[in-house]
């Protein structure tokens, strides 16, 4: 997949995403995982432009299904991951979370999820391995 087709399958994704579901994004640096979000606002409309939230960790975008994206990469090195400060469990229950680097962390919010698991090859190109967990992806 190329970095458009990874914004595709956020697109695709988003058909099928509800106000309650959590993504869990994992893969190296530079795999696509800004990217496939991207897509997933497209596909939720949205307001504004979904970009990495590193530094600010947490960012909420508007639309008819909000879209949290959390990017939990400098909390986990930091080792102050603190899912409570961040009010997770709230917006989960009216939004789409995605969290980028969350695999180990976030599981205990949600008996479901969605995790995406993405690799980048040296001739650029990703793939993409998606599994449903828990009753919501049964």
């Amino acid at each position: 997949m190329t970095v458009e087709d990874t914004r595709a399958l956020g697109r695709d994704l988003a058909a099928q995403l509800r106000a309650g579901d959590l993504v869990v994004l994992s893969g190296p640096l530079g795999a696509g995982k800004t990217a496939l979000t991207q897509g997933i606002g497209e596909g939720l409309g949205v307001s504004g432009r979904v970009t990495s939230p590193t530094f600010v960790i947490a960012r909420v975008h508007r639309g008819p299904v909000p879209l949290v994206h959390i990017d939990a990469y400098r909390l986990r090195d930091s080792g102050r991951l603190d899912l409570d400060d961040l009010a997770v469990d709230e917006d989960l229950e009216t939004s789409v979370v995605v969290v980028e680097w969350g695999e180990g962390v976030v599981e205990a919010l949600s008996d479901s999820r969605l995790e995406v698991v993405l690799d980048r090859h040296d001739d650029d190109t990703r793939t993409a391995t998606v599994t449903g967990t828990g009753p919501r992806w049964a």
